[in-house]
């Protein structure tokens, strides 16, 4: 872990002198700044992109009136969507207060069985085969012994509590690719300003600053380690006030870890329950993500992305990203073949792929005419 962490550093102290020179570049490109504000009140986001042609601020592409008709659409979506999460998250709520007070319950139940009997002092004057014939749980379990006790008990909250609430199936987004300065990021950011007001949750990252932000993260779990810390505090907090002896109180506490333990998520999961919204928010609506210059150039952002992009799209994010190049071209030096396919089938399944076919570069032929007209 010690040596990945090393790895992870030197690798992004190059990567973020990458950023900086992106972002100068990107500062460099402001003139789609006016073009991408928001569209008015009164007309969708189609409307304003057809209404900057008739100004002469952009050239009629029918790529781009295409995405455009397929963004207006998407947040048409994302209205009803954003309604039926915010209904989904107070059901979830509910069930899982309801879920952990049952949970509690059966503990209780399990630990006035022990407290009756169970941890009975051995009589070491039997034999070892009287002793194994007799045998009950005496001691706290471990290994299997605990997996299946945390599964009977799993069980039966299923039967008592129900199944977890489903959630509403989301909206597919769109990944969108094509040449350098063919408007991939202009109609994103079009899209991303036309969403205030429609999706509670958005967030919008380029690729490198996205990166420094996920190494951020994983940083800061790996040496905080508050998830343990905070687990020791909890869990002795509420069973050392139990009206049980102390041996029945060490097996309901080491229950309690190991629950904890079964539900610890992998590193790369819990970065991406943080890397959209604060979790006590997202129980309230829908998210979307939008993602600029989707790319895999190593082994961490391929390995990261998936991880990542994977959570949260099962999750029920909508996503719309943008790349120079179509999905199943992005590993051409066939990096991680395994883990990229899994990103592919996510990719698939959540997101429309749209090809912005035109050829010409406009962001240099927007900074031409203003060229010209200094010239002029």
């Amino acid at each position: 872990m010690r040596k990945l962490s090393v790895f992870l550093s030197i690798g992004f102290a190059h990567r973020s002198s990458k950023f900086r020179s992106s972002n100068n570049h990107h500062n460099a490109l402001c003139f789609y700044s006016n073009i991408c504000s928001s569209p008015s009140k009164n007309h969708g986001l189609l409307a304003h992109y057809r209404s900057l042609v008739e100004q002469g601020k952009l050239q009629h592409d029918p790529y781009q009136e295409k995405v455009a008709t397929e963004l207006e659409n998407l947040l048409g979506r994302l209205e009803q969507y954003e309604k039926d999460m915010g209904e989904y998250h107070a059901k979830l709520a509910q069930w899982e207060d309801n879920r952990e007070s049952r949970r509690r319950k059966l503990l209780m139940e399990e630990a006035e069985a022990k407290q009756q009997g169970a941890f009975k002092p051995i009589n070491k004057s039997r034999n070892i085969f009287q002793r194994w014939m007799s045998r009950k749980p005496e001691d706290v379990e471990e290994g299997v012994g605990k997996w299946v006790s945390y599964l009977n008990r799993e069980k039966k909250l299923d039967s008592q509590v129900g199944r977890r609430p489903a959630a509403p199936p989301a909206p597919k987004g769109l990944y969108l690719y094509g040449n350098v300065g063919s408007g991939k990021t202009m109609l994103m950011d079009m899209f991303y300003k036309a969403s205030e007001g429609i999706v509670k949750h958005r967030r919008r990252f380029h690729f490198h600053e996205a990166m420094l932000k996920i190494n951020e993260h994983m940083h800061k779990i790996w040496k905080s380690q508050m998830e343990q810390k905070s687990l020791q505090s909890s869990i002795s907090g509420w069973v050392m006030n139990l009206p049980f002896d102390s041996k029945v109180k060490e097996w309901i506490a080491a229950e309690e870890r190991y629950k904890q333990e079964v539900q610890m998520k992998n590193i790369l999961l819990d970065v991406a329950d943080k890397f959209l919204v604060n979790q006590a928010d997202r129980r309230r609506g829908a998210s979307i993500l939008c993602f600029d210059e989707v790319q895999t150039v190593d082994v961490f952002a391929i390995v990261a992305l998936s991880g990542i992009l994977s959570r949260l799209l099962s999750t029920g994010t909508v996503l719309v990203a943008t790349s120079n190049r179509a999905p199943t071209d992005l590993n051409q030096d066939g990096m991680q073949k395994e883990i990229f396919q899994k990103l592919l089938k996510k990719l698939e399944e959540h997101c429309e792929t749209v090809l912005i076919g035109s050829e010409v570069d406009y962001r240099r032929l927007i900074a031409q005419r203003s060229i010209d007209q200094a010239r002029f």
